[in-house]
């Protein structure tokens, strides 16, 4: 089973919610698919075993066999080339590696190159008396705009005999929709707030447009008000955990200490959390 952990804005518990149901599963692996600003391992500390490049397809001309037509400009849908008397000129911030100009030659003048994006990360959270936990970071390289190919090669390293856990950008943009995709349930992660309650909407038109069962955890589920769990109840999305203000979790993430390991009783509550994820997919 693939969950993805998302919320329609930033600073809601996403990561929070995310490490604590992956330490909290006997078989299960972390991917960490928020390649911007990976932080999962602040609280989890794997041990990296292989670190590799991550690079995007980049059109390469061969300027001997181009004829200048400007069939692969007309093509792309990102401006990526433009094609002048004598040169065809790539943006590389610009191409997002669909292939297309190539594809469209009649010259067959257009290579394909590499660019670096980032790495991604593959190791293991370990666990005493249990298996490891699985784990799995990308890491964007500074100033690269583009994130969604750096995502999709992290979560190639998915183990399909666990149970996976994705930990999505924030927002509702390219990169969440790339994380989204493919995954069995995904969890959203608000707040009771006015700001919560406007971002959960955007996120929620996003997970029906792709598809995904999903459900809703409200995490300071004890402040605000109760406008979140009325649009809830009126567009039938299932509440699954209601988080109140903790302070022992408040003080636990503080040290950078996931919550189950500060409290392990508190494993329970995110296993129950599982099975009622279970529950829902069975209802589909």
């Amino acid at each position: 089973m693939i969950i993805t952990v998302a919320s329609g804005k930033g600073g809601t518990g996403k990561t929070t919610i995310a490490t604590n149901l992956a330490l909290s599963l006997p078989a299960a692996q972390y991917i960490d698919c928020d390649v911007e600003e990976p932080n999962g391992n602040l609280f989890l500390r794997a041990r990296i075993d292989r670190r590799l490049e991550v690079g995007k397809p980049l059109p390469e001309i061969d300027h001997q066999r181009c004829t200048f037509c400007g069939e692969c400009a007309r093509a792309c849908e990102f401006n990526a080339l433009a094609v002048l008397k004598k040169k065809v000129m790539v943006f590389p911030e610009l191409c997002h590696g669909c292939g297309v100009c190539s594809y469209v030659c009649p010259e067959k003048a257009v290579g394909e190159g590499e660019k670096i994006i980032g790495v991604a990360e593959v190791g293991v959270v370990p666990r005493e008396g249990e298996d490891n936990l699985g784990f799995v970071q990308g890491i964007l390289n500074v100033g690269e705009p583009m994130s969604p190919p750096l995502i999709k090669r992290v979560k190639q390293f998915a183990e399909p005999e666990k149970i996976v856990i994705q930990d999505a950008p924030p927002g509702t943009s390219c990169p969440v929709i790339q994380t989204i995709n493919g995954s069995d349930f995904c969890l959203l992660v608000t707040e009771p707030t006015p700001f919560g309650l406007n971002d959960l909407e955007l996120a929620v038109g996003v997970v029906r447009q792709l598809g995904v069962p999903f459900g809703v955890i409200i995490n300071r589920s004890d402040s605000g008000d109760q406008e979140v769990r009325e649009y809830c109840r009126r567009e039938q999305i299932p509440v699954l955990l209601e988080m109140p203000m903790n302070r022992d979790l408040a003080f636990a993430y503080s040290k950078g200490i996931p919550y189950v390991r500060e409290v392990p009783a508190a494993r329970e509550q995110f296993r129950r959390l599982l099975a009622d994820i279970e529950k829902e997919l069975r209802r589909c």
